[in-house]
């Protein structure tokens, strides 16, 4: 080697040697190439592992950039308003409902009971919402199935390019696809694609929105395919066919009383018999006038029942069961299910042309009254018949009457008027209190009308006046605070105070229901700022 060659340089270990040594530690292996004699083999290693990091990212060849995202569709509605996106980024911070709610709920307002309402009332308005929202809308409808209809109609088609990149999103493109489903009605070729190729619950909604739109096309659609569906999606689609059930469908749901599933039978004949102009509803009606008759004795006219001593395979054709449930006997078993498919115009003519109000006040022998009254309210729900649930139910029992005997009139009470529903419910509360009032309740418009918000809140007063905790009625008051008109709270306002617990009340019961009247309160008022900040500003003059 001459003076003038360069001397070769030291072997560098590699990225693995490096690794490997750094491992097992340098007391055990020193890479080969390391610089030799230094004073501490592990500085040495990190300086060189230092040198190497800096030449593989030098040496690093760049990839090829990934295709970005194609842009979201424009969505052209308005943004809610400037105060309304605040309130609904409060609202979703606890859509959990957890916190204050989890214990003692304490006078707050739970955000979170109230954001179904506040994302209603903003669809209703055809705003979208603010894209920073879009996250804590889509996981909020992750969490909770009860606000993803709102939930992705605010969000719009936002949400759906969202949903493509976040796999935590996805159930947003199966709605989405629902809804394309719907679409497609209005596509005879997508339609008939979709429902050859389509996924179960994407034929389901197809089936449904032709039914909504053309129910003899969703008829028809239906017909193509039905010997070779499956018997479980035979019941989906049967009982996809309540929507725009007519006197049309009549031919198919015969026929489907010879399916090979049960169940299918008995959707198929429940159907039927929701319809009291069809032959089975006639059949049903012939047999179950052979069991009522109209007497006349001493005591004037009344009615006797001669229950059937046999369930014969034309009755288990059209729908009647023949094993009563435990506890149940026989006989009343196919009565009451004769009875409840009947049309009940029958009755009119069985009772000579008496009203619905007059043949329920008719006496029943032999106790069947009871099976009787119970058919035929299964038969005014089913029918839709305001005139039966009426007389069913009857004004609302004085404070001295049996509640018991009215059997459910929660579902009575919905085949009535908004109105009349309301006013039925307030005048029961008036005479009975809260206690059996919840499902009642349930069944009411909302908001509530001024006469039941009164009455609910009369109640209330009067509950907390009776020295007992209000426990019994914290249903009642959460339904309370969805339910009242926001314009209730400067009434509610005096219960706010604390008054001294009553002599022989429960002790710091006042204290409690002071706070759930500050709660209910200030629920009531938020809701009335909900919505102010979601009403359009005034057009200028």
């Amino acid at each position: 080697m001459t003076g003038r060659e360069r001397a070769p340089a030291p072997a560098t270990p590699s990225w693995a040697e490096l690794v490997s040594a750094a491992l097992v530690g340098t007391d055990r292996r020193i890479p080969a190439g390391l610089a030799a004699g230094a004073d501490d083999p592990a500085v040495a290693l990190l300086d060189a592992a230092a040198v190497a990091a800096v030449r593989r990212r030098a040496g690093a060849r760049p990839v090829r950039a990934a295709v970005r995202p194609r842009p979201a569709v424009r969505d052209t509605r308005p943004v809610v308003p400037q105060a309304a996106r605040g309130r609904l980024a409060a609202l979703l911070s606890e859509r959990s409902g957890a916190g204050p709610s989890a214990g003692r709920r304490g006078t707050a307002p739970s955000l979170g009971e109230l954001l179904p309402q506040w994302l209603a009332a903003a669809n209703a308005y055809g705003y979208r919402a603010p894209e920073e929202a879009l996250p804590a809308l889509l996981d909020a409808a992750r969490a909770r199935t009860d606000l993803r209809p709102d939930a992705l109609t605010l969000a719009g088609p936002r949400a759906l390019w969202l949903a493509e990149l976040n796999p935590d999103w996805r159930f947003a493109l199966r709605a989405a696809n629902r809804s394309a489903a719907g679409d497609a009605a209005a596509d005879p070729r997508a339609t008939r694609r979709l429902w050859e190729e389509g996924l179960f619950a994407e034929r389901v909604a197809l089936l449904s929105g032709l039914r909504t739109t053309d129910p003899a096309a969703g008829l028809a659609l239906l017909r193509t395919t039905w010997q070779r569906e499956r018997a479980e999606d035979r019941l989906m689609f049967a009982d996809s066919l309540r929507t725009g059930l007519s006197l049309a469908d009549e031919d198919f749901l015969e026929q489907a009383l010879a399916d090979r599933s049960r169940t299918v039978r008995a959707t198929a004949a429940e159907l039927l018999a929701a319809l009291p102009g069809s032959a089975l509803a006639a059949r049903m009606g012939e047999r179950a006038v052979r069991c009522v008759f109209l007497r006349h004795g001493a005591s004037g006219p009344h009615i006797a029942v001669a229950a059937p001593h046999a369930c014969d395979a034309a009755m288990e054709r059209d729908g009647v069961s023949p094993v009563p449930p435990s506890g149940r006997g026989e006989r009343a078993w196919w009565f009451g299910q004769l009875v409840e498919a009947a049309p009940l115009a029958v009755w009119t003519r069985v009772f000579g042309g008496l009203r619905p109000e007059e043949i329920t006040a008719l006496p029943v022998d032999d106790d069947w009254q009871p099976d009787l009254h119970a058919a035929w309210c299964r038969a005014a729900v089913r029918q839709r018949d305001p005139g039966w649930a009426r007389a069913l139910l009857g004004p609302p029992p004085g404070p001295a009457g049996v509640v018991a005997s009215m059997g459910d009139p929660a579902k009575l009470l919905s085949v009535l008027p908004e109105d009349e529903r309301a006013a039925w419910v307030a005048r029961f509360i008036d005479s009975h209190g809260l206690s059996e009032a919840f499902q009642m309740l349930g069944a009411c418009a909302v908001p509530w009308a001024e006469p039941l918000g009164r009455a609910v809140v009369d109640a209330l007063e009067i509950a907390r006046e009776a020295g007992s905790y209000p426990w019994s009625f914290s249903g009642v008051m959460g339904l309370a605070e969805r339910c009242l008109d926001p314009a209730q709270a400067n009434r509610l306002t005096p219960l706010t105070a604390t008054p001294e617990d009553p002599p022989d009340g429960s002790p710091g019961a006042t204290a409690y229901w002071t706070e759930a009247f500050q709660r209910l309160v200030s629920t009531l008022r938020l809701r009335a700022a909900m919505l102010s900040e979601l009403a359009p500003p005034p057009a200028p003059s």
